[in-house]
């Protein structure tokens, strides 16, 4: 007998589980469901996009659906083209692989003043996410909250010449834009020491690469653990990188405490640092990269909360959560596949135990979602961008869903 596995979310950890799932049960009937008309979520929208390499992750999982037979689901918002409830009513298994897409507020005052902008915003407008706002002015000089790798992915786009950006994937209207940016100075800042900066040494060791500009890093610190060690070693090394006259400034161990401006608009950042004392930083634009939290149509915090075993993804029978929708904002692409082969034992084990419960139909149990995008609707999709990159482009990508939906059902005008 066959069981059908929904999985809502088609990212990184959705796609490890439908792999672990296929491997040990190649019978199973697995549906990657996603609100988008595409795949791979995090990679396509939230891999910075002059990191080819990790997107190269995507040439496993299309196997996924190419030789292992896993089902792509587009187009369908769960919770409002279909309940959470449905769903569970045609599958044996439901898995909440969502991701975590709302960006966390610091909570101080000035927050909402103009010029103020959060990461996700602000990444999903440069990687052209159909549902982006348009990208923001952000002025001579940009102070950028947050130590984590998200920070030094927005820093280092922010910094690099159009040169530096061939080979990505960044279209035509956010390349102009950076281009355009009359970026004088870059201040990053992090709220604890550099030895407890949530970047990887890796990624700070990227920007000695960067042209035309200079870097200072103020109060580096030093630190007996191997990690930390790193990251101050990678931090030392900038210091003093010059190759331009845009100035880039870590800072550490600052406490946002209030943005301050004139006529709506943000032009001055203020701090405590650890002795207490206020550290002042004008800024012409103000981002915050300080960790994602959950938003859509998908109650996380009452469904997480009320997990059975939330350690091992189990909601309740027969609804399970993986990736940053079951453990929060923390762990990189490769930690979600250990996380997956877990959940997949724990679903399959659960499966065996029901015996021979009535089979359930799965996709064929909505003969009404007529918009759904399949495996080969993204196909045509993905041959249309590839196609369409200029010379120093991997893609092109398409920006808006009805340009993408047009392509992927056939339809026979284009939106223009």
């Amino acid at each position: 007998m066959s069981r059908a596995v929904a999985i809502v979310g088609s990212g990184p950890s959705g796609c490890y589980l439908a792999q672990a799932l296929l491997k040990a049960a190649p019978e199973l009937r697995v549906d990657l469901i996603d609100r988008l008309p595409v795949p791979y979520g995090l990679v396509r929208y939230g891999v910075a996009a002059d990191h080819q390499g990790t997107k190269g992750i995507v040439r496993q999982f299309e196997r996924l659906f190419e030789r292992q037979g896993a089902g792509f689901v587009g187009n369908v918002a769960v919770g409002e083209d279909v309940s959470l409830a449905a769903l569970r009513e045609a599958y044996d298994a439901v898995v909440l692989a969502a991701g975590l897409s709302g960006d966390r507020a610091l909570g101080i005052p000035g927050e909402d003043l103009e010029g103020v902008h959060r990461a996700g915003r602000l990444t999903r407008a440069l990687y052209e996410h159909p549902d982006a706002e348009p990208l923001p002015e952000l002025g001579p000089r940009v102070v950028i909250m947050g130590n984590g790798n998200v920070a030094i992915d927005i820093l280092r786009l922010l910094a690099k010449t159009p040169a530096e950006l061939a080979g990505s994937d960044l279209g035509a209207g956010p390349s102009a834009w950076l281009a355009g940016s009359a970026i004088e100075e870059i201040d990053i800042v992090g709220r604890s020491p550099a030895a407890e900066a949530k970047f990887d040494a890796v990624m700070v060791k990227e920007l000695a690469k960067l042209e035309g500009v200079t870097i200072r890093v103020i109060g580096a610190g030093a630190s007996d653990d191997p990690e930390a060690t790193k990251k101050i070693a990678a931090l030392e090394m900038l210091d003093g990188h010059a190759t331009g006259a845009r100035r880039i400034t870590f800072r550490f161990g600052l406490t946002p405490v209030e943005l301050l401006g004139e006529g709506g608009r943000v032009g001055e950042a203020r701090f405590r640092d650890s002795a207490g004392a206020t550290v002042a930083l004008c800024c012409s634009a103000f981002l915050t990269a300080i960790g994602f939290e959950a938003e859509g149509l998908l109650l996380r915090e009452e469904l997480i909360g009320s997990a059975a075993d939330r350690e091992a993804g189990v909601i309740e029978p027969g609804l399970y959560a993986t990736g940053w929708f079951r453990r929060g904002p923390r762990g990189t692409i490769p930690d979600n596949r250990a996380d997956a082969q877990l959940l997949a034992a724990r679903i399959l084990a659960d499966l065996d135990a029901r015996g021979d419960a009535p089979e359930k139909p799965g996709r064929s149990a909505f003969p009404d979602w007529r918009s759904i995008v399949d495996y080969d609707g993204w196909k045509r999709i993905d041959a249309a961008e590839t196609a369409a990159a200029p010379q120093d482009r991997c893609r092109a990508k398409i920006p808006t869903r009805e340009t993408m939906l047009a392509l992927a059902l056939h339809r026979e005008e284009l939106p223009q």
